[in-house]
């Protein structure tokens, strides 16, 4: 049988499909361990490009820590404000490759100059060069105002971005301002590869408050990262890591501003006035510790930086003292037990070793007095006497100590000096007796003037009422009223009173601080007038107003509530009085805040507590507050109310003033005939006019008439007179 032979013929196109998909495969794996191993693909690297497009970052901000006054009032806060950053990098493209950069720089630069009144030529030249050197984008202005930033915003500028940044605002301005300090905003730079500048920005505490409590105020930042699209939009589902930050603490000082704003008026008109080389003045609460108020010039405001000396004059400033410090060293000679008041002494001068001291009256004295009278008086040679009859070196600084000088009182500021009680041989320590030699600090002597008020026992000075967390509400910190063990009996301290308010209120024609006494209430203290050493010179300066003139007391008499220290340094004229008007001023005005007097027709069902007015109509709010006996001042021709002093939550009393400032443009002079300077001083601060004061007490002339329209740069001269006067004057 014949058959076919077999043949097998080969296929050769599974081999060569085969061989094709080996070699893609090949391909594959060789991409895909360059993809996965290198780190640079295409000259991109991938670990940036990852984070820079794929992976949002950044710093959650802490919110710095408000600081307020005892009564909840705003002295520092953050507020917004703003960068202006031009993109001008040309690959920077919208979704549908709309230019998000610069185009236009010439017009760009001149709409931005227009609304921020910078300089055009300045602006051009940044956009230009930092453009031709490929940099991504630029900041062109700091800091400006979120009005500002939608005036730029409604412009419609290509490439023009804000970046939001916060800064240090004092709403008062100059006002406790070497108590509160300031903090300054710091901006740290970082620039990548690419150009794209980053900034940061870091308020930092730099004096007072702001400085000692920097860590509790700043707070914590937090921390945000998470997986984005090409739009930067998180993508759902995704990852995310998130650290909330930590706010910083709210601090509440003891300072009460209306107390301050008395100060602060004080102090301005002798600056004004008097032209010293500093000044200050400080109120107390004499059962607490309380600082109420204090105040110095030169001062400055923390929102402009015009400082020329960064120490506060409470704490940091040593000086000697002068007579001051005698009501110590008689108390030292009481609380012994061998003074004898109505023991007598030559007055006049005494010779100490070759050295003669000599009394403030030219050295002539009031002839033989007893030593009772010698402190009236203010008589270095009755100092003299007592450290040679009744105490003796040792007992004299065993007692300064008790009464804590030459140590620091501990209150919460940063830069408290010590002082120094040095004095050995027997000239030192009888000027130590009398304030010359040693010095002290401002603060010492209210903490040592507790003791006289607090019968017996030192109370240790507080700046700080409270510190809060702000993130719970929690307390973290709270004052409380820290004394020391009896350092002067009550008989002492009764003594010291007695002599206190002769001093004040005798009618010798040698009583040193007759000027210092008030109708309205017993004020009682102590007068001072320190020689100043001139180290460069070696010795004391001989001018006529080459001294220190202090006063150290207390009121009411009976049962002192409030302690003042107030002291000038090298005023234009001579004279100790001067202090006195300033002195006076704030206690009368303290005196009505608190009602001291006890008058009849006030009480409890008359005080106010004011509201927040602000956005209110000035009508309704005007009728209201006039039922309750308010005399209202309207400030400018508008409806609504924008600003008002005393600001919400304080109490008046009937007959007090409110100052309600409107949104009108015209503003009328009022009559002030019958006004106290303190609110003549609110009126002058709202319609931002120079006053000239001529005396203390109360107006009787204005130099602008009432209605007469205010404009810039006008001066109100005042002629002022006390009430006593007036009386007198109309009779």
């Amino acid at each position: 049988m014949k058959t076919r032979k077999n043949q097998t013929k080969k296929w050769k196109y599974p081999k060569i499909v085969f061989l094709v998909f080996s070699f893609i495969i090949f391909v594959l794996i060789i991409q895909l361990c360059y993809l996965s191993l290198s780190p640079t693909i295409y000259g991109i690297n991938m670990d940036k490009f990852a984070l820079n497009r794929n992976t949002i970052s950044g710093t959650l901000p802490a919110s710095r820590g408000n600081i307020f006054d005892v009564n909840g009032d705003i002295l520092a806060q953050n507020v917004s404000s703003y960068t202006v950053i031009a993109y001008l990098d040309e690959s920077r493209l919208g979704v549908n490759k709309e230019p998000q950069y610069v185009i236009d720089k010439e017009m760009t630069a001149q709409k931005i100059c227009e609304v921020l009144d910078y300089d055009y030529e300045s602006m051009l030249k940044i956009l230009k060069t930092f453009s031709e050197q490929g940099k991504y984008q630029v900041e062109l202005a700091h800091g400006i105002t979120e009005i500002q930033k939608e005036t730029i915003e409604n412009l419609n500028l290509t490439g023009i971005d804000f970046v939001e940044n916060y800064k240090r605002y004092y709403p008062n301005g100059d006002f406790a301002s070497y108590v509160i300090g300031y903090a300054k905003t710091y901006e740290n730079t970082e620039v990548d590869e690419d150009g794209y500048t980053k900034i940061n920005y870091d308020i930092v505490g730099e004096l007072g408050i702001e400085s000692k409590y920097d860590d509790l105020l700043r707070g914590k930042d937090g921390y945000l990262s998470y997986q984005s699209d090409r739009n930067g939009y998180k993508i759902p589902d995704t990852k995310e890591t998130r650290i909330e930050p930590t706010n910083g603490a709210d601090i509440y000082l003891t300072i009460d501003s209306n107390i301050q704003r008395f100060i602060e008026s004080a102090v301005k008109n002798i600056e004004e006035k008097y032209e010293p080389e500093w000044m200050m003045l400080s109120i107390m609460d004499a059962k607490t510790g309380d600082i109420l108020g204090t105040s110095s010039t030169p001062s400055y405001d923390p929102n402009i930086l015009d400082i020329k000396n960064y120490e506060s004059p409470l704490v940091t400033y040593l000086y000697e003292p002068g007579s001051t410090m005698k009501t110590y060293t008689y108390m030292c000679a009481i609380e012994k037990g061998t003074y004898d008041g109505t023991a007598t002494y030559e007055s006049g001068s005494i010779e100490i070793e070759g050295t003669k001291i000599s009394d403030w009256n030219s050295g002539v004295g009031w002839g033989t007095v007893p030593f009772d009278k010698g402190y009236e008086y203010s008589s270095n040679v009755a100092i003299a006497n007592i450290l040679n009859r009744f105490i003796d070196k040792d007992d004299l600084k065993k007692c300064l100590t008790s009464y804590g000088f030459g140590a620091k009182t501990g209150i919460e500021l940063s830069m408290e000096m010590e002082g120094n009680l040095d004095f050995e041989y027997p000239v030192e320590v009888a000027a130590a007796g009398f304030g010359q030699g040693i010095t002290t600090t401002a603060v010492q002597h209210l903490r040592a003037l507790s003791i006289i008020a607090n019968d017996g026992r030192m109370l240790s000075p507080h700046i700080v009422d409270k510190i809060i967390d702000s993130n719970n509400g929690k307390i973290i910190y709270e004052s409380k009223v820290e004394q020391s063990n009896q350092v002067a009996s009550t008989s002492t301290v009764n003594k010291m009173k007695e002599l206190m308010y002769n001093t004040v209120n005798g009618t010798d024609a040698g009583t040193t601080g007759s000027a210092y006494k008030l109708d309205d209430i017993t004020v009682i203290g102590k007068t001072g007038t320190a020689q100043i050493y001139d180290n460069e010179m070696g010795g004391y300066l001989t001018g006529s107003n080459d001294y220190i003139y202090s006063f150290a007391g207390m009121f009411p008499y009976e049962d002192p509530q409030y302690i003042v220290y107030a002291a000038v340094k090298r005023p234009n004229v001579g004279q100790s009085s001067i202090l006195a008007g300033a002195v006076k001023d704030v206690i009368e005005s303290i005196i009505k805040y608190k009602n001291l007097n006890g008058n009849k027709e006030i009480n409890e069902e008359n005080n106010v507590v004011l509201d927040l007015y602000l956005n209110q109509k000035v009508d309704s709010v005007k009728t209201n507050l006039e039922r309750e006996n308010i005399d209202v001042v309207v400030i400018g021709d508008g409806d609504t109310i924008i600003n008002q002093y005393p600001k919400m939550h304080n109490e008046v009393l009937a007959h007090d003033k409110v100052f309600l400032v409107t949104n009108g443009q015209n503003i009328y002079m009022p009559n002030i005939i019958g006004w106290s300077r303190k609110d003549v001083a609110v009126l002058a601060q709202f319609l931002n006019i120079k006053v000239n004061y001529n005396g203390y007490g109360y107006v009787t002339k204005q130099s602008i008439n009432e209605n007469e329209p205010l404009l810039d740069n006008m001066v109100l001269d005042t002629e002022l007179q006390d009430k006593k006067s007036m009386i007198s004057s109309s009779s």
